[in-house]
């Protein structure tokens, strides 16, 4: 008898600790020590319990209140909670009977950048795509306040709930393998802000627009002959976050979708309606990159010209509420579809995001965009947007200017600055009559024209040939 009831009371000493050992409570990756959550906000923590209806408590150290919510038939649970103005680092305790404590918490500003391998190209470079400043960058990157979490890379055919990744604090050893455009960026607005950012990154190099969108947005588009690998970044990579707490998304691609850029104007602000009905945020910033000039064609002309597709991206800032579209006619590279001037990359996000979406004032928010023109003889004045206290070419020659007349046929053309450089004036002496211009409207080209604040100006042209 007493060696069965020392047996029994093994047993159930047994099943206690395996109950004890078992986490009733799971939070997706980015839910962790050393996150950011977006300040001055009502941001959703999500997660799942073992149970079902059961009550799940969090609170949060900040303010010390409690919110409670009961998860639903398949244990899954979410809540809102109120962000104060940045600082920490705080804490959050998550409880449905046994507790997990988020610690190190911060409270500043989130983004979230995306796209191909532009965007992923790393602070340390890769493989033949070196990124220059970038030794400087790591070593004196050490930052608690800076933030980063990268997505693990995943293709999957249904949309998933979770995904691998860590926060981590900037510093040489952290920086070296996260997105150098991001990071830049996160660095800039963490230098001009003086508060926490935390950077989220998804991307994936060699990736089309279509294979980021949801299938419900690429459904009017999928049987389209240009629409390839639809939606299986979005449920991989993307849906896993949708509905993290951000400010707003940085997004540089475009590149793999060179060979279709009349679909992109479809397919690019779809995606990004999409994204802000899935968030639920209203129309936060959206801001993205046009593609540096390439040789695409590799100089065999053959192909589509790339600036097709660039002038697609400046359409869509018409498209698209509440977008801004950075310019980097001037660090193209004719031998690399990457550019190494990533630093620029991500300060130019950053000059746009503090003007635009942080108020500063003082400067453009990115570089010259065509405007209108007038033709007065032989000649044609182009007025532009976005020029600040005026055009430069910071002491090189104008070039990348071309005129054709009622014939359609292009030459190139002789600019100079008007009055107090405030427009461009340009002509060709093959040319009496000229009715069109376009500027740096090749596949590849090294823009020369900028603003007083060292921002290049879009490739343009005004004919629709």
């Amino acid at each position: 008898m007493k060696r069965y009831q020392l047996m029994m009371a093994l047993l159930a000493s047994l099943l206690f600790l395996t109950e004890g050992m078992q986490a009733k409570i799971t939070l997706p990756a980015f839910f962790s020590d050393g996150m950011v959550l977006q300040q001055q906000s009502s941001v959703a923590i999500w997660g799942n319990s073992d149970k079902k209806k059961q009550k799940v408590t969090i609170k949060t150290s900040w303010n010390q209140k409690k919110c409670a919510t009961i998860t639903d038939e398949l244990g899954q649970w979410r809540v809102k909670v109120e962000t104060p103005v940045y600082g920490g680092p705080y804490s959050i305790e998550v409880s449905d009977g046994e507790t997990v404590t988020i610690n190190d918490v911060l409270i500043g500003e989130v983004w979230l950048c995306s796209g191909q391998s532009n965007m992923d190209m790393r602070v340390g470079g890769r493989y033949s795509d070196p990124v220059i400043g970038s030794l400087d960058a790591i070593v004196t990157s050490e930052n608690p306040e800076i933030r980063m979490f990268m997505v693990g890379s995943k293709m999957t055919s249904a949309p998933l709930t979770d995904c691998e990744g860590i926060w981590q604090e900037a510093s040489s050893e952290t920086v070296p393998d996260f997105s150098a455009a991001g990071y830049f960026f996160a660095r800039k607005l963490n230098e001009v802000l003086r508060i926490p950012v935390g950077i989220i990154h998804a991307s994936y190099g060699g990736s089309r627009v279509e294979a980021w969108m949801s299938k419900e947005a690429i459904e009017p588009y999928k049987d389209l002959e240009d629409v390839h690998n639809a939606s299986i970044l979005y449920n991989g990579m993307l849906s896993p976050v949708v509905g993290y707490g951000i400010r707003g998304c940085l997004w540089y691609q475009g590149e793999a979708n060179v060979d279709a850029p009349d679909l992109y104007t479809q397919l690019f602000p779809s995606l990004v309606n999409d994204w802000r009905k899935k968030w639920g945020m209203g129309e936060f910033p959206f801001y993205y990159a046009q593609i540096a000039p390439f040789n695409y064609n590799k100089g065999e002309g053959k192909g589509k010209n790339s600036a097709y597709l660039r002038e697609a991206q400046t359409a869509c800032l018409k498209l698209i509420p509440s977008s801004g579209m950075i310019i980097l006619t001037d660090i193209g590279d004719a031998r690399t579809i990457h550019p190494m001037e990533k630093e620029a990359v991500g300060n130019r996000f950053a000059y746009m995001a503090l003007g635009r979406t942080y108020g500063k004032k003082g400067f453009p928010t990115t570089g010259p965009l065509y405007k209108s023109m007038q033709t007065e003889g032989n000649k044609i004045t182009l007025s532009f947007d976005e020029m600040g206290k005026g055009l430069t070419t910071y002491r090189q020659q104008l070039t990348g200017f071309e005129v054709a007349g009622e014939d359609k046929v292009f030459h190139p053309a002789n600019a100079r600055f008007g009055k107090d450089a405030q427009t461009v004036i340009v002509s060709s002496p093959e040319v009496e009559q000229p009715v069109a211009v376009r500027y740096a409207f090749k596949d590849y080209i090294k823009g020369t024209l900028y603003n007083m604040s060292g921002l290049p100006a879009s490739s343009f042209r005004t004919d629709n040939w």
